[in-house]
């Protein structure tokens, strides 16, 4: 089973860059593939809730789990009645896939991109031209989580860097060796970014808004005690297509 996932995965190769056609180029993708490549960067791309997500820049390639709960929530925005434009806030955006898909699925959405790293802030230009993004509904800030950031938002949506640096052991060599590594890890337990992002985020939120943070399943009762401590009132904990705690809703 394992050596016809292997091929099938050499075939996406071939048909998606290279027409099916065995070139010098296409031995090389492959080759990269053989030594761990992830598949998302030799292919350049993935998909994202039907939205093509570039990865040139090389940000962190999106999983299927924040794809899970994205969905979701998409879903549960659209049964509502929506009068007004959603002011939507994608923080520690990376390569921009969440607020991307928003503005695709929800029509009267506009949404303010935030990171950090240069890298992001030009892949999340590169994939809202390539999405066809109406310039005026978007605008992407360089921004240590909420540094640069003005004004308060409906939904506040976020993805921190939450695995701990004492679980590399435990992380894929793939993803060790290709993937950002700042947007992996965040410190010894995985909380730093997070509970930067909690102490102020509700400051940046409208009176019936709600904040969606993803985290890794250990650390509920941890973020559980960071809410108390920095006085959030109401909060739902819900749990992906495996059966993992993995999302926070915070109100």
């Amino acid at each position: 089973m394992k050596d016809k996932n292997f091929q099938n995965k050499i075939g996406w190769i071939l048909q998606e860059k290279y027409s099916g056609k065995m070139t010098s180029e296409a031995k090389e993708d492959i080759e990269r593939f053989k030594k761990g490549e992830p598949l998302d960067y030799i292919i350049g791309f993935t998909n994202f809730l039907g939205c093509k997500i570039d990865l040139s820049k090389r940000t962190l390639i999106p999983r299927v789990e924040t794809e899970f709960w994205v969905e979701k929530i998409i879903d549960e925005i659209n049964s509502t009645q929506l009068e007004e434009n959603l002011q939507i806030l994608d923080v520690f955006s990376g390569s921009g896939c969440v607020g991307i898909a928003i503005m695709r699925h929800i029509k009267n959405t506009d949404v303010v991109f935030a990171d950090s790293e240069k890298n992001c802030l030009e892949q999340i230009s590169i994939n809202c031209k390539l999405n066809k993004v109406n310039k005026k509904r978007f605008s992407i800030l360089n921004s240590d989580v909420f540094s640069n950031i003005k004004g308060k938002f409906d939904y506040i949506f976020a993805n921190p860097p939450y695995i701990p640096t004492k679980s590399k052991n435990k992380i894929q060599k793939s993803v060790l060796k290709y993937e950002p590594s700042k947007a992996l890890f965040g410190g010894n337990d995985g909380l730093q970014y997070v509970s930067k992002f909690l102490v102020d985020a509700k400051k940046f939120l409208k009176p019936q808004g709600k904040i969606f943070m993803e985290f890794d399943s250990t650390q509920k009762i941890k973020i559980e005690e960071l809410l108390k401590k920095f006085n959030y009132k109401s909060w739902k904990f819900k749990k992906d297509q495996y059966g993992k705690w993995r999302l926070v809703v915070i109100e």
